[in-house]
């Protein structure tokens, strides 16, 4: 069998790294960036300060921030329509998973005019995208999703909610500014659910079905980063601990090009649905989808328990130290606890249905697999 493999581009990681985006973009003979962010970041000091650094580096700035938490296709057209009509020549996405996403899909929109999800990959819509990409720059400020190192966008429909991917080779960022520096603000309950997103990118994409032994290799190193110093980012945070989430955290992003599973289908009906956050979506699933895919896993249960360091190589010791995980870092165990209610549920397994991840999933999952997941963790 021959496959193809592939990795990120240039990350530039460390405490300060910020520091460098004024000269990264006059270097690069580009002065006049939109800078897309959520509307939380963009009333936060680090975000005043990079913004306050470029003018000093004699850089025009435009700030685009009115985005959802989970991203609709309106907020990428809008978000086109101020790059062009400010006349800007490059885009820098700051923040998490909803401003990448959203910063990612105003430049894919800018040169390719085909109506937005006409580029659907599901139906094959990569293959429209033909023009060049705006020069693109990715700032993180949490360690959850990964997307700084993502080539693809995750956009809902306006009405139905229904998700759409985005993708494409070329709307992976040019250069990434990795800095811990700007997670040091995060309150403890973001930092729990986005750190418990890393992990369930590490070990879905451990498990999925495809092949790609790179991809697994960093997996396991994510899910090691991110069971050792979770907790501390969490309960006592530190630059230590905040750095190694942030590598498990795009450890995660780059493995998943390998595929991801019935968590992440469990997970994203209920944001559609409910609006509940991405990460607590996928901490509060994690240790019952993963209970789910046991069976046939044994081995690879066995590896990831061995980089968690448990003292029992088996899978019933994994999914143990994630419900201790979930509960030492002050997250809800059930659905029930987090504002679902029982007459969602049958609503939720169909969504979970016809969700992208779960064909990857090692097990393969039916209807009455996802209601039976979901009536588990209520």
């Amino acid at each position: 069998m021959i496959t193809s493999f592939s990795f990120p581009t240039n990350i530039r990681f460390g405490t300060g790294a910020i520091q460098e985006l004024p000269a990264y973009l006059k270097d690069a003979g580009l002065g006049r960036p939109l800078l897309v962010t959520d509307p939380k970041v963009a009333e936060l000091g680090f975000f005043r300060q990079i913004r306050d650094s470029l003018r000093q580096a004699g850089l025009s700035t435009e700030v685009f921030a009115h985005i959802h938490a989970n991203p609709i296709k309106s907020d990428v057209l809008a978000g086109r329509d101020a790059y062009r009509e400010s006349q800007r020549d490059s885009i820098v996405g700051i923040g998490g998973g909803a401003a990448m996403d959203v910063a990612r899909a105003i430049a894919l929109s800018i040169h390719n005019t085909r109506e937005l999800f006409d580029y659907d990959d599901l139906e094959g819509g990569d293959k429209y995208v033909t023009e060049p990409i705006p020069p693109f720059v990715t700032v993180p400020t949490t360690s959850g999703t990964g997307s700084e190192v993502g080539r693809s966008a995750i956009i809902s429909e306006d009405d139905t909610k229904r998700k759409r991917i985005l993708f494409h080779p070329s709307l992976m960022a040019r250069q990434v500014f990795a800095d811990p520096a700007l997670t040091f603000e995060l309150p403890a309950p973001i930092t729990a659910a986005t750190g418990m997103d890393a992990l369930t990118h590490n070990m879905e994409a451990f498990l999925a079905k495809n092949y790609h032994p790179m991809a697994d290799g960093i997996a396991l190193e994510g899910i090691r980063l991110i069971i050792h110093h979770l907790e501390k980012a969490v309960n006592q945070p530190d630059e230590a601990s905040r750095s190694a989430m942030m590598l498990g955290s795009m450890m995660g992003a780059v493995a998943f090009q390998k595929g991801l599973g019935v968590v992440h289908s469990l997970a994203h009906p209920l944001s559609t649905l409910l609006d509940m956050h991405h990460g607590l979506a996928n901490a509060i699933n994690l240790p019952y989808g993963m209970r789910f895919n046991l069976p046939g896993q044994e081995e690879r249960f066995g590896r990831m328990a061995q980089v968690m360091g448990l003292s029992t190589s088996n899978g019933t010791a994994v999914i143990e130290r994630l419900f201790q995980l979930n509960e030492a870092i002050g997250l809800p165990m059930r659905l029930r606890d987090a504002g679902v209610e029982e007459h969602h549920l049958p609503a939720l397994a169909e969504l979970a249905l016809r969700d992208f991840a779960h064909p990857n999933n090692p097990r393969p999952v039916k209807l009455e697999d996802f209601q039976a997941l979901y009536r588990e963790a209520f």
